[in-house]
């Protein structure tokens, strides 16, 4: 008996040691499912909250787009430059170097890999740095407009109308983009929207200093109970004033700009020309002692001369890699030195670059030519 009670004991504790193990193991199965449907809610958190912020971003730049139709377009432009790539590369290794099918297969498989992901990046840093200087131009657009818009606002505001309707009789087909965005902060506050949030919606959309002072000012006017229209009448004096102040620093530090662009697009691409002559005019005097050394070898006399170590190809990569780097630092010193901002001379960038190469292909030839009559 005490046999059986003994054995049974144990069957017990087997048992819930069994259903023990069987739980845990349940347990530990609802907490990885948990972990894993938290990864994918957080997954899909973050690609709405790139698409949120690309359509914010086409937004602030006035283009209707939707952001999964650019992805589209991205993705398909990638793939076509692959496959013209790829045609290319097995056009090339079948007639020219004749690598066998699984080079070939190899080299395609890299390419898919690494070019393709490549070309996706790069497209898509064009595309922002694209927006971002169409946003800011945009923005430039609305500060340039605002000050005259804000008196038109503030004469039909001291004509009687309420804040709202001068605001939306204000609106004139020469401002623009300012028009528009006016246009819909007035359609949201006649949609029932308060127009203290509208204005502020509007401003948020642009990173405009100018802008934001404007709107918060004009809150504060209309929460205090003031005189609106001289409000807005001194705001528009102010930005004035401001923009004026702004070309005057400019004009001031015109001297510096000189200097950088005939440093950048004048003197360096010529300095590099002169160089490029050199080495040419070394290249040849070194061919042409090569066989006196080799005379003076047989003669007795130890006189070697040997070629340079930078050839005239390398040399001219050289220098239109560094004329380029220089262009585009030197148009964005003189947009921040000027404008305060580096955007502003980004239409500046390839004028200096197409100026500075152009003096730098033409004072090559023509050196070139002049140390050839006397060398």
């Amino acid at each position: 008996m005490e046999i059986k009670k003994y054995i049974g004991e144990i069957w017990k504790k087997f048992a819930k040691a069994k259903e023990k193990k069987k739980h845990g193991f349940e347990e530990s199965k609802l907490e990885f499912l948990k972990k894993e449907m938290k990864k994918q809610y957080e997954k899909k958190d973050v690609l709405q909250n790139r698409k949120k912020k690309l359509r914010e971003y086409l937004d602030k730049a006035g283009i209707e787009v939707k952001s999964e139709r650019i992805s589209k377009i991205f993705f398909n432009l990638a793939i076509a430059v692959n496959l013209i790539i790829s045609a290319y590369l097995i056009y090339f290794y079948s007639t020219s170097l004749g690598i066998t099918w699984g080079k070939v297969f190899t080299s395609m498989i890299l390419l898919w890999i690494f070019v393709f992901v490549f070309i996706l990046f790069l497209l898509w840093v064009m595309f922002y740095v694209i927006i971002d200087l169409k946003v800011f131009k945009r923005k430039i657009e609305i500060e340039d407009v605002l000050p005259d818009f804000l008196q038109l606002a503030a004469s039909n505001i001291k004509a009687g109308m309420t804040v709202d309707k001068a605001l939306w009789y204000a609106v004139r087909p020469r401002f623009g983009v300012l028009a528009k965005e006016i246009e819909s902060v007035a359609k949201e506050t006649m949609s029932g929207n308060d127009m203290k949030e509208s204005l502020v919606k509007f401003s948020s959309k642009y990173d405009s200093v100018v802008l934001k002072r404007a709107v918060y000012m004009l809150i504060e006017g209309i929460d205090a109970g003031g005189e609106i229209g001289d409000l807005l009448d001194k705001i528009a004096d102010n930005i004035k004033e401001q923009k004026i102040m702004v070309k005057e620093i400019g004009a001031s530090v015109t001297t510096y700009t000189i200097f950088i662009s005939f440093a950048s697009i004048g003197a360096a691409p010529v300095l590099y020309s002169l160089s490029k002559a050199l080495i040419v005019v070394i290249e040849r005097l070194g061919s042409s002692l090569g066989s006196m050394s080799s005379t003076a070898s047989s003669v007795g006399i130890p006189l070697s001369f040997s070629g340079t170590g930078i050839t005239d190809f390398d040399f001219t990569v050289f220098s239109i890699v560094s004329i380029i780097i220089s262009s585009t630092f030197s148009a964005m010193m003189i947009s921040t030195i000027k404008k305060g901002n580096v955007k502003s001379g980004a239409k500046y960038i390839p004028i200096f670059i197409i100026v500075a190469l152009s003096i730098y292909f033409i004072s090559s030839k023509a050196i070139g030519s002049l140390m050839g009559t006397v060398f």
